[in-house]
């Protein structure tokens, strides 16, 4: 029997959730907590080095992408995206309101998931767009909040038509590059060595859902079921493909390089005039009007989300503590992610195989979500 509990251990140990949870300062790394395993299939243990799917944090990141090419002179927040598509972007309800990416990156430019946001090779953007599923009928650009990831890949379609360059390889040289991150969007651009300890996502009951690479590279990153030909696809045509609203493979410890740069805000990687914009969107609208999913969105910038709000129905005091924190959530396929800014210090952390559904104790967060906030 004594022979049989280390093995019976490791088993139990095995199947524990992967979580990993980073704090740190503007300059240094304060504390880190990693549990479970990245790959339960041969108990490789998961670190504050290895790469998952953050989900939405992907946004927030995006925007950064977005606003290094705003200060470049590329891109203006409020200029009708239509002119840098070359073709017409509207609403058909609201023929005569432009949609501008500072409506498409703080949600409210009045498109729906309806239409779906996954684009696969082959399709274009534009087909999508002239779905009337893809709007919301009853509200015009700019006067509804509804959290929408279709925005995304019109933001990505945006980048790649002004650039020329691809989404993914766009996002390492704007972003990855500059800050020394070793990260991609669908497994692209990160390095060999990373890629061989990318965290398996699994569900709550123990199945993978995504990212069991077997230390390969993808046979083909983007959804493409009529052929993965990557060298005929036109930057522009199809934002879609990298998934700029979810796709974002980054350690906790890489997450916390991006949340330090915003800590310094000493202007080497954006002004900290362009840092204070994506935090408050614009004056007047930090406290959304629209669909806040039962509390969870009361205040919202440029893809950077603020906590906590206290207007009647908002539950989103993810710490617990009535404390101002800024930043992101992630939520797909099990995990649920943060990165999380409050004065001077912040967290990043990530945790696998969370129930669907699963209910917070004081807040619209996950128990898992909560529970990290604190380090435990």
């Amino acid at each position: 029997m004594r022979a049989l509990l280390p093995l019976l251990l490791l088993s139990a140990c095995a199947t524990r959730p992967a979580e990993v949870r980073v704090a740190f300062d503007a300059g240094s790394v304060t504390s880190i907590h990693a549990s479970g395993y990245a790959d339960r299939a041969t108990h490789r243990r998961v670190t504050a080095d290895d790469p998952v799917r953050v989900a939405s944090i992907s946004k927030m990141v995006t925007a950064l992408g977005v606003m290094r090419l705003v200060e470049a002179g590329k891109l203006d927040l409020d200029r009708d995206v239509s002119d840098y598509l070359g073709w017409r972007v509207r609403n058909p309800a609201f023929p005569d309101a432009p949609v501008t990416l500072r409506l498409l990156l703080s949600h409210r430019s009045s498109l729906t998931d309806e239409a779906d946001y996954a684009i696969p090779l082959g399709k274009t953007l534009h087909d999508t767009l002239a779905n009337p599923k893809a709007w919301n009928a009853a509200h015009a650009p700019g006067s509804w909040f509804r959290y929408t990831n279709l925005n995304f890949p019109v933001v990505a379609s945006v980048m790649e038509s002004v650039t020329g360059e691809r989404f993914d390889t766009l996002m390492a040289r704007l972003v990855f590059q500059p800050l020394q991150l070793d990260a991609c969007f669908n497994w692209t651009t990160c390095s060999d060595a990373k890629l061989a300890r990318a965290v398996l996502l699994y569900d709550d009951k123990g199945a993978v859902l995504r990212d069991d690479l077997h230390g390969q590279r993808p046979a083909c990153p983007v959804l493409a079921p009529d052929g993965c030909d990557l060298a005929a696809y036109r930057p522009g045509n199809n934002g879609a493909l990298f998934s700029p609203q979810g796709g974002l493979r980054i350690s906790a410890r890489d997450l916390a390089r991006i949340g330090q740069m915003v800590l310094q805000n000493d202007g080497s990687f954006l002004k900290p005039e362009t840092v204070n914009m994506l935090e408050v969107g614009e004056p007047g609208t930090a406290f959304i009007t629209g669909e806040t999913e039962n509390g969870f969105y009361c205040q919202y910038g440029l893809a950077w989300q603020s906590l906590p709000s206290f207007p009647q129905g908002c539950r989103d005091d993810l710490f617990g503590n009535g404390h101002e924190w800024r930043g992101h959530a992630g939520e797909a396929y099990g995990v649920r992610s943060g990165l999380w800014l409050s004065g001077d210090k912040g967290i990043a952390f990530f945790a696998t195989a969370v129930p669907d559904g699963q209910k917070g104790k004081h807040s619209a967060f996950s128990a898992a979500e909560e529970r990290l906030t604190k380090g435990k």
